[in-house]
């Protein structure tokens, strides 16, 4: 790890430092039912500790199977890089209230604001400190839109660290600035499936033209790590540890709410991929329903493309697709399923994460489905009214919400939260196609 002297919070930080969470919270320790552990994928025999330590650091396997700590501590070094962007800000939606003529209270939880534009910080940062306290010198990922393997090389780089990322070949060719900012942070990008691994080859060799998967990046960083001293894997989703870490969003949500005269979100709309960002806005709101009785609805908003939750299967299936992870139960379109090369990039996964699959399965949240189309026209009516591009993964929530304040259900002064994952402007691309020839 860098030689990062500590530095105190105060008293700079010290408002700051007062809504940042110092702890992540655990959904585990609140649900009615647990949730279906891991399988190995030899054995199918619940997945122990040492089946995970050839990938992940002791610290991270104790997070991903602690199903028992309802809170669990953020480290100093940890909460000190967080405060360079955290709190991310909650805004009230004012403008965009106006024009859809609603008396109902928008806000919009922002996660934009971080250095690399989204809120996969939140979790790089946590799994870089844990690896390299155990001595290691990379990490291997997989990447989507790029957000993910944007945020690990910076995170790598902030702890002394460097970060080998794996990104899906259709957001690499038509997303290269996210190659340029992963570079720019001493990062390794290379397009997924390549060369460089021994799944990445047989995939190749079966079908050449593959515009990939993250499931495909998934198995080629999964291999790189597995196969070389001082080197592991981080993942941007799904597990229970990378849930964990982004609870801080939802967190804050609380306190901001609070702080703006709101008792409590009586609907949150979040974009659902691997299932990190709806985990961490909407967690802590679904453990305050569990143990207080509160009726915070929870909507999930995913691409019509990769509908996992609408359209997929409760079912065990492998994270990635050459069968190299544990075996998770999901919601999931198939290991092998390739979705279309979409621009919300961050949301073509196969599966949803099994937490959030276990929430959505026993009732404690709801899944809608929306295409590009929709999608991209509701986040121009954010741009255009509140000032802030959101990410085309971003749009998902916004087309969530959009759709159900328009149909008339919205009720005068409901506090209606919308997750903006991240900012847009490194997919100005995607806008530009959005907008057509006329530019409107």
């Amino acid at each position: 790890m860098a030689n990062i002297a500590p530095r105190s919070l105060e008293p700079l930080h010290q408002q700051v430092s007062a809504i940042i969470p110092t702890h992540w919270y655990n959904l585990h320790a609140d649900l009615p039912e647990p949730v279906p552990p891991h399988l190995h994928p030899g054995t199918q025999q619940p997945v122990q500790a040492q089946d995970l330590a050839a990938i992940f650091p002791p610290h991270l396997i104790e997070q991903e199977l602690n199903t028992t700590d309802r809170y669990i501590e953020i480290p100093q070094t940890v909460r000190e890089i967080y405060s360079n962007w955290r709190p991310a800000p909650l805004i009230r939606a004012g403008n965009l209230e106006r024009e859809l003529k609603t008396k109902a209270h928008i806000y919009l939880k922002y996660e934009g604001v971080s250095p690399t534009g989204s809120h996969k910080p939140n979790s790089a940062v946590a799994q870089a400190y844990f690896n390299s306290l155990d001595g290691f010198h990379t990490l291997t990922t997989e990447t989507g839109a790029g957000q993910w393997g944007a945020s690990l090389s910076m995170a790598c780089a902030l702890l002394g660290m460097t970060a080998e990322v794996w990104q899906v070949r259709a957001s690499y060719e038509s997303k290269p600035y996210r190659q340029m900012q992963m570079r720019t942070y001493g990062g390794i990008c290379h397009s997924s499936p390549s060369d460089k691994t021994a799944a990445g080859r047989a995939i190749l060799e079966q079908d050449p033209d593959t515009p990939g998967s993250l499931g495909m990046a998934i198995s080629e960083a999964v291999e790189a790590a597995a196969t070389q001293e001082g080197v592991n894997y981080a993942l941007g989703s799904v597990l229970n540890h990378v849930l964990l870490h982004q609870t801080v969003i939802g967190q804050e949500a609380m306190l901001q709410l609070e702080k703006a005269g709101e008792a409590n979100a009586d609907t949150i709309f979040a974009c659902a991929g691997g299932g990190s960002n709806l985990a961490g806005l909407t967690f802590p709101f679904i453990g305050k329903n569990l143990r207080e009785g509160t009726n915070t609805r929870i909507v999930a908003c995913e691409p019509a493309a990769c509908p996992s939750m609408t359209r997929g299967d409760y079912t065990y299936d492998h994270g990635d697709i050459a069968g190299l992870t544990p075996l998770l139960k999901m919601y999931s379109l198939g290991k092998d399923f390739v979705p279309d090369p979409i621009h919300a990039g961050g949301l073509r996964y196969h599966g949803m994460a099994p937490m959030v699959s276990h929430a959505y399965h026993q009732g404690l949240l709801e899944a809608r489905a929306y295409p590009q189309e929709q999608t991209f026209a509701d986040g121009l009516v954010v741009a255009r009214t509140e000032g802030i591009i959101p990410a085309p993964e971003s749009t998902h929530a916004v087309a969530g919400a959009l759709d159900y304040i328009r149909s008339g259900e919205a009720r005068d002064g409901e506090v209606i939260v919308i997750g903006l994952s991240g900012n847009g402007v490194l997919d100005l691309p995607a806008y530009g196609t959005a907008l057509g020839n006329d530019g409107q």
